[in-house]
């Protein structure tokens, strides 16, 4: 059994996205690769900041700005 921890959060600043990802970063030696019989190569835990444009009109797609997978 694994613990995982998933969050969408939505800011109008950069800067508390950032000092999430800062402390993810941190965390990344001791994340686990979630892999099973039907994905031998696995499921990817992963950080990532993106611009996110579904709150204007017209809606356009995210933009990622950072993301690192593991």
């Amino acid at each position: 059994m694994l613990y995982r921890v998933r969050l969408d959060l939505a800011f109008a600043t950069e800067e508390i996205p950032r000092d999430i990802w800062a402390r993810a970063e941190a965390m990344l030696t001791r994340v686990v690769k979630i892999a099973n019989k039907d994905n031998p190569m696995g499921e990817p835990s992963f950080i990532e900041i993106h611009k996110c444009y579904h709150d204007e009109d017209p809606a356009k797609p995210c933009e990622i700005i950072t993301r690192i997978e593991v």
